[in-house]
């Protein structure tokens, strides 16, 4: 008997010695990033004032390069066949463990870090996403999860990948995923950019955007309207059409379109015309089974106007696949490292930018500092690229604070957070909580395990990864 109790008192005082050693691997992660927040800051703005279009980050890609070169990290660039993607690694053996660094920007949206409406550049690109605290906080993440390795000795290879081109119908991750980018990954840590701090899984709308094309016959539209076959009818009866179908799809079903070309004067009968269609579903499926419909009305629309239709898919996007077991250990390193408390200069600004929001109510200003309790967070009304990731090996995401509480993405008051000191202490936030997530999984490559356990469960039995943007290339030049 007293054997067996010696034994289990050294036991422990084994895992709480493990215990002590691993939190004070973690403080020294926080201790790193806390010492290079100037460092970090000055690289975010940097790549903030360069604004760069998706598939066209060529400066932001060499700026993330250099900073983890100059670490010690092996470059690969130009994978997948896009120019500024690129897959930075360091250390050796499993688990390998892969952070994504997403890389671009938004038309239209230039703005000066301030808190009224003041382009930089008019109609100009901008930051409204925030990638430019998302790639740079993934890389601090990064090296600090690098600086473990080489302090601890630990095997393990921590990855960054730097991602292009995620709005619109960029989808850059998807073609990393075709290429097997991650085939020999075990696990993937991700965040963006938003106006709290949660960890709580949720779920995306699948995705996927197509342009129509429609040819028909010019003939003078007075003088021999009989002769021409109007594509821009074409165009209009399948708009009407899909409106129609509207009724009957379930109300998660997200369908808009613009038409892009619809002829030139009014007195020629179009003889071709052009309209964009996005779909959004909760599920794979169930935008596969909306896209079917979808095609019908083309399909009719060409029949009845008696023209010729084609169709492009310009992006396809999975819904994002929440696992848990990685979602809870991310949310326990959250709430070790806690959210932002203001100073009055940004109080000041927070307050004098919140007039400018279209709301009629907004949470408290409180929400920066707050972390978000745990939660299973449904579907939300968004897409990502992220979302085909997450269903060929685990994925765990969260939010931090990075714009005022109530700022909207994709707005010109989410550029001027993203340009200043609430933007950067929220890229903090969340580069500790990733890199802690990561030191978890190199002390307890067990976890990973579970996580893979629950991702197969969750896809369903024989599960095959086909991309929703079928076999076509990355669009480079979609934002030229």
């Amino acid at each position: 008997m007293f054997q067996v109790r010696l034994v289990f008192v050294l036991l422990v005082v084994f895992l709480l010695g493990q215990s002590v050693v691993a939190q004070k691997e973690k403080a020294a992660a926080i201790s790193h990033l806390d010492k290079q927040y100037s460092h970090y800051s000055a690289l975010a703005q940097r790549i903030w004032k360069l604004a760069e279009p998706g598939y066209l980050e060529n400066e932001t890609s060499k700026l993330l390069q250099k900073e983890l070169q100059d670490q010690g990290f092996s470059i690969t660039t130009g994978v997948a066949d896009m120019p500024t993607a690129f897959v930075a690694s360091f250390g050796k053996g499993a688990p390998v463990v892969s952070i994504l660094a997403e890389m671009d920007a938004l038309p239209g949206l230039s703005q000066d870090s301030v808190p009224v409406r003041k382009p930089l550049v008019p109609n100009a690109y901008g930051h409204a996403c925030g990638h430019n605290l998302f790639g740079v906080g993934s890389v601090a993440a990064a090296i600090a999860a690098k600086n473990y390795l080489q302090q601890s000795g630990k095997t393990g290879t921590i990855q960054l990948v730097g991602t292009p081109a995620e709005e619109g119908a960029g989808g850059g991750k998807t073609y990393l995923v075709k290429a097997g980018l991650f085939d020999k990954v075990d696990a993937v840590l991700h965040w963006h950019p938003g106006d709290n701090n949660s960890a709580s899984p949720s779920s995306s709308l699948a995705y996927r955007v197509a342009t129509f094309q429609f040819n028909g016959l010019a003939a003078h539209a007075a003088a021999a309207p009989e002769k021409g076959r109007s594509a821009l009818d074409a165009v209009e009866a399948m708009n009407y059409m899909v409106n129609m179908m509207r009724e009957h799809v379930t109300s998660s079903t997200r369908i808009h379109y613009v038409i892009k070309k619809g002829g030139l004067t009014s007195n020629i009968v179009p003889d071709y015309a052009e309209v964009e269609y996005t779909i959004r579903h909760p599920s794979a499926k169930g935008l596969e089974e909306v896209w079917a419909r979808l095609m019908k009305t083309a399909q009719a629309a060409a029949l009845g106007t008696e023209t010729t239709m084609t169709h492009e898919v310009m992006a396809g996007l999975y819904n994002l696949l929440p696992n848990e077991t990685l979602a809870k250990l991310m949310q326990k390193n959250l709430e070790q490292v806690g959210g932002n408390k203001y100073t009055a200069a940004e109080t000041e600004f927070a307050n004098k930018i919140r007039k400018t929001v279209n709301s009629e109510s907004l949470p408290p200003l409180s929400r920066a500092s707050d972390i978000q309790p745990y939660a299973l967070n449904g579907v939300g009304s968004a897409s990502t690229d992220v979302g085909d990731v997450s269903w060929v090996l685990p994925t765990v995401g969260l939010s931090t604070a990075t714009w005022v509480p109530g700022v909207p993405a994709h707005s010109w008051q989410a550029v001027a957070c993203d340009g200043m000191s609430i933007g950067f202490k929220g890229m903090l936030v969340a580069a500790k909580t990733i890199s802690l997530t990561a030191i978890d999984l190199f002390q307890q490559p067990a976890v990973i395990g579970q996580a893979k356990v629950e991702l197969n469960k969750a896809r369903g039995e024989g599960f095959v990864y086909k991309s929703l943007a079928g076999d076509r290339k990355p669009p480079l030049d979609y934002r030229k």
